[in-house]
């Protein structure tokens, strides 16, 4: 069952998904493929989540695609709109996080994250890790340029130069270096990971949501727009941020009372 493979956990306004099969380092099966994009789906339409958790369970992020699963003929497995989707289930994933969420979401990367495994932590807002934390693109190994979103998000975190040595040597990143170059923005002791990743989607929870939300379409925009379109894009922000007039009110409000915020999302 898909409930299985993808864990879904509310906790207040955070949300908290993981990877579940632990037995093959959460290697992205078409099930689990599938149900992320559905809790992606169902998350974006739960006005009670406002920050997401994505982590994976056992000693691993995820390895990748499930090389080991069978090859299904994909003429017959697939629906019509499927074979005819020109993107392909790589797509769907970095799109399913990276824009159908539209809520912040931090991947808490609890070991190894490889090829597939390491785009979708990479399409993830933030990154915390620890010293258990390792990344590799992978692909080139198998004989394949990058896909799920790699070459869009690599060069935009390191770099132009660092995105080539990464895919091009197929190395393993570990922790450290992975801090230093951008990969992680937290690194923390393995066995406060987690509790690190959702103390800061918590931080994240207290701010206006639909503010912040516009804020993140915002800085989306801003990584494929130029200062003209950008300034434009964030007009449209600022008039969305104050489409939740109470939270607009409750902002200056608690300023001026000295007091911390009450904010609702509307």
């Amino acid at each position: 069952m898909a409930e299985d493979v993808l864990r879904l956990e509310r906790r207040e306004r955070i949300a908290i998904l993981t990877l579940n099969r632990s037995d093959r380092l959460n290697a992205l099966s078409v099930e689990l493929r599938e149900a992320l994009v559905r809790a992606c789906q169902e998350l974006r339409d739960d006005d009670d989540i406002w920050a997401v958790v994505l982590t994976g369970a056992g000693r691993g992020f995820s390895s990748g695609v499930d090389l080991r699963a069978p090859r299904l003929d994909s003429e017959q497995a697939s629906s019509r709109q499927e074979r005819l989707d020109m993107y392909g289930w790589v797509a769907r994933q970095a799109m399913a996080v990276y824009r159908t969420l539209d809520k912040p979401i931090i991947a808490a990367v609890n070991g190894v994250a490889a090829g597939a495994g390491m785009s979708l932590a990479l399409s993830c807002d933030m990154r915390v890790g620890s010293e258990l934390t390792r990344f590799k693109t992978v692909f080139i190994e198998r004989s394949l340029s990058p896909d799920s979103g790699m070459s869009f998000f690599l060069p935009r975190l390191v770099g132009y130069s660092r995105a080539c040595d990464l895919i091009y040597t197929s190395r393993f990143v570990e922790a450290e270096e992975a801090y230093r170059i951008g990969l992680l923005d937290r690194l923390v002791p393995a066995d406060r990971l987690l509790e690190e990743a959702i103390g800061l989607a918590r931080q994240i929870a207290a701010w206006p949501p639909v503010a912040m939300q516009a804020a993140r379409r915002t800085l989306q925009q801003g990584m494929e727009s130029t200062l003209e379109e950008q300034l434009r894009h964030e007009s449209f922000g600022l008039l969305f941020a104050r489409r939740a007039p109470h939270d607009v009110e409750e902002a200056r409000d608690s300023f001026l009372e000295r007091r911390p915020p009450q904010f609702t999302g509307q």
